[in-house]
């Protein structure tokens, strides 16, 4: 059996020991081996003095009901949550909250004293990445979004929310694509169309939520320049082929990684209380990026 050093768990914790104060959280996925949320977390936690520590927890399909029950019964405060456990969460959990239950998806879980809360930070992760980092405010103005899955659908919901006027949804298969549940109540207008279509949307902002670009792949883009914002949600590799072209227009232009560190705080802060030290969890995500020197 393989075992951890002390000192690498010492390390985790910033140097602390593991002891009967120490509270513990982690990230449920099937795998998770990659995640850079203990990194990130990890490093938070050491920043505030706090005696937490995050663990990967890898969770295989068809264990996720154990995995929660698990939960409380071993002294856990919460988990993230991620692929491909989402969905099934969302529908496990009693207490949701209003983003969770829109988008049948719960990427955060806290133990409370009535049992498990489910939340969904990539929505409100989101708005605060595009408010503070992008500089951009929704309200009124036209976003095109490619992608229909559960990125997607949690950056719509977020710019409807921020009272985005007019959305456009590219997607492979328009037909196939059932955003309104997330949306419903609010007043936006949505238009679905085919990615060959995609750049006759006439748009301010644009944001990537699918996989194209990881490996060179080019998007069918609209009119960029210096009044249009463009999000591209991959955060590897740094730069994509929707990144350079904005940039080559003039347009503004940001990775992924702005939204991981947005949502790992609103996280952070609902099992801790505490504002998250975002810019220790940016310097760990960064190194952690760069690997190994």
């Amino acid at each position: 059996m393989r075992r951890t050093a002390p000192s690498a768990v010492n390390e985790q914790m910033g140097g602390a020991s593991p002891d009967g104060r120490t509270r513990t959280v982690g990230v449920m996925g099937w795998p998770v081996e990659h995640s850079l949320s203990p990194t990130i977390h990890n490093a938070a936690f050491a920043a505030l003095g706090l005696p937490w520590i995050y663990v990967p927890l890898p969770v295989p399909p068809g264990r996720v009901g154990a995995a929660l029950e698990g939960l409380p019964a071993l002294g856990f405060v919460g988990a993230n949550v991620t692929m491909p456990h989402k969905t099934e969460v969302a529908d496990r959990i009693e207490h949701l909250s209003d983003g969770a239950r829109r988008l049948r998806a719960v990427n955060t879980v806290v133990v409370g004293s009535d049992g498990l809360e489910g939340h969904n930070t990539d929505a409100p992760g989101f708005d605060r990445f595009l408010r503070r980092d992008v500089g951009f405010d929704p309200r009124g103005r036209s976003a095109l979004l490619f992608g229909a899955g559960g990125a997607a659908r949690a950056c719509a919901l977020a710019l409807a929310q921020g009272g985005l006027a007019r959305l456009f949804v590219a997607a492979r298969d328009p037909a196939r694509v059932d955003i309104a549940p997330a949306l419903q109540g609010l007043a936006v207008e949505v238009h679905l169309v085919p990615f060959a279509h995609a750049g006759d949307a006439p748009v301010e902002l644009v944001v990537n939520a699918t996989p194209l670009g990881s490996l060179g792949e080019s998007l069918p883009l609209p009119t960029l320049g210096p009044k249009v914002a463009v999000v591209d949600l991959l955060y590897r590799p740094a730069t994509t082929p929707l990144l350079s072209a904005a940039r080559a227009a003039g347009a503004s232009a940001y990775g992924g990684l702005g939204l991981l560190l947005e949502q790992a705080a609103l996280s952070f802060e609902l099992w801790t209380g505490q504002v998250a030290p975002i810019e220790v969890m940016s310097a760990a995500a960064l190194a952690g990026l760069a690997g190994p020197l």
